[in-house]
This record gives structure tokens, C-alpha cells and sequence, in this order.
């Protein structure tokens, strides 16, 4: 008898946690995809083509920290099928929808010793959260 009384509580809490489930998350990967729309909770993965043997590197300028809140550093990746030293590949970065507002993310593509030298690539994104 008591393992009926146990299955009706225990069904109900197991539909409660799939029913909160994260939020799909949004793949971001260029410019001319923004202004861009979350919902609180809801991840946003950046991806933005790089090539660090060339001495450019994608620097966070302004992460939109109002909005977005920073689930990790850069990730660097080179496609293995290129098989040529010094190819360009893709850096990544993850993010949260933590807050209701608006803000810009804004990358750079400069090489990181010379900050003032005008940088070579800018990425600015309006991102609004709901």
C-alpha cells in the first residue's frame, strides 16, 4: 500500500523538474544576427572565427555584464580536417541571460601587447533580455 501512496508525489515532482528544464540555448555567430533576444536563464554560446598564430586574439571588451553573466573563458578550437599549421579556426565563448535589461557585447580582434593600435575586427552586439 504504501508504495501507490509514494508513486503520485514522486510522478509529480519528476514532471516538475522537466517542466523547469534550462531554456534552449542560442548560438550566436555573427554580427548581422544581432540584435539579439534572451530570456532569463537562457544560454547564449558566441562563436567567432580566429586565428591566434597570427597574434590577433578576440579580447572581451565589454561583456554586457548588466545582462550576461560569463560561464567560462575563451575556447579555442582548430578543425582537425585542415591539417595546416597556423589555419584559422573558431573561438567560442558561453553565456547567461542573468538579468531583465539591455546591453552591448563587444569583442575586439587586436593582438593583446599592442591595446593602442586601432584593432582590426570589432564585434558589437545589442543583446536584450526578457
Amino acid at each position: 500500500m504504501a508504495a501507490p501512496r509514494l508513486l503520485v508525489p514522486l510522478s509529480l515532482a519528476l514532471l516538475t523538474a522537466c517542466a523547469q528544464q534550462p531554456r534552449q540555448s542560442v548560438q550566436l555567430d555573427a554580427e548581422s544576427e544581432c540584435p539579439k533576444r534572451l530570456q532569463v536563464g537562457q544560454a547564449l554560446t558566441l562563436t567567432l572565427p580566429s586565428n591566434p598564430t597570427t597574434g590577433y586574439r578576440w579580447l572581451v571588451q565589454n561583456p554586457a555584464s548588466n545582462v550576461l553573466r560569463s560561464l567560462g573563458p575563451e575556447v579555442y578550437s582548430a578543425p582537425e580536417d585542415a591539417g595546416i599549421v597556423g589555419s584559422a579556426g573558431i573561438s567560442s565563448w558561453r553565456f547567461e541571460a542573468r538579468a531583465v535589461g539591455e546591453g552591448h557585447l563587444v569583442l575586439v580582434y587586436q593582438q593583446p601587447w599592442a591595446p593602442e593600435v586601432r584593432p582590426v575586427q570589432t564585434f558589437d552586439c545589442s543583446i536584450n533580455v526578457n
